[in-house]
């Protein structure tokens, strides 16, 4: 590799990195996971960065996506994640409130299957269309959209607050 394409890349990782991390971090619910996830993908890209053209980020962020995909298929979904019942809310909807309401989804997320907790992150938390989605994740924009309405439907359930305030707006 010449100091060109090192440098490219470093300039690319010092500017790109926190936000790779931090969808990473929505994908896996754990910082040291989200890391290691989004250095496995720069090593990946490395290895192919002179023949990305334009925009690398996209080509890094389904990277991401497909080794997360994967990882869920390997290990499969026997787990279940175990929740501690919410403290009732104070008399006012505070800064308490929303670091409360905020922790349930946290963990809200977390319950919901490796697919649906994906096609909300790319959805809502990256802004991207049901076509974007679908190309991300490899699969049909219908799959997408019955997927977005079920986790939706089920944070709710799991987090009834979610009534009062948009999960996009709590998450950001």
């Amino acid at each position: 590799m010449t100091q060109s394409i090192e440098a490219e890349f470093t300039a690319f990782v010092v500017a790109r990195g926190p936000a790779l991390v931090r969808v990473a971090y929505a994908l896996t619910g754990d910082q040291q996971t989200a890391e290691d996830l989004v250095q496995a993908a720069l090593a990946k890209a490395f290895a192919r960065w002179s023949r990305i053209e334009n925009d690398p980020e996209p080509y890094v962020r389904r990277i991401i996506y497909n080794d997360r995909v994967s990882f869920w298929r390997r290990r499969g979904r026997g787990r279940e994640l175990l929740m501690a019942e919410l403290p009732e809310a104070g008399a006012h909807r505070g800064h308490d409130h929303d670091s409360t309401l905020r922790l349930a989804l946290r963990q809200a997320l977390l319950s919901l299957p490796p697919r649906q907790r994906a096609v909300l992150v790319l959805r809502y938390l990256e802004d991207r269309s049901v076509e974007e989605t679908a190309a991300v994740l490899g699969c049909r924009p219908g799959t997408v959209a019955s997927q977005s309405a079920r986790a939706l439907a089920k944070l709710r359930d799991l987090v009834p607050e979610l009534n009062d305030a948009t999960a996009v707006e709590v998450l950001r």
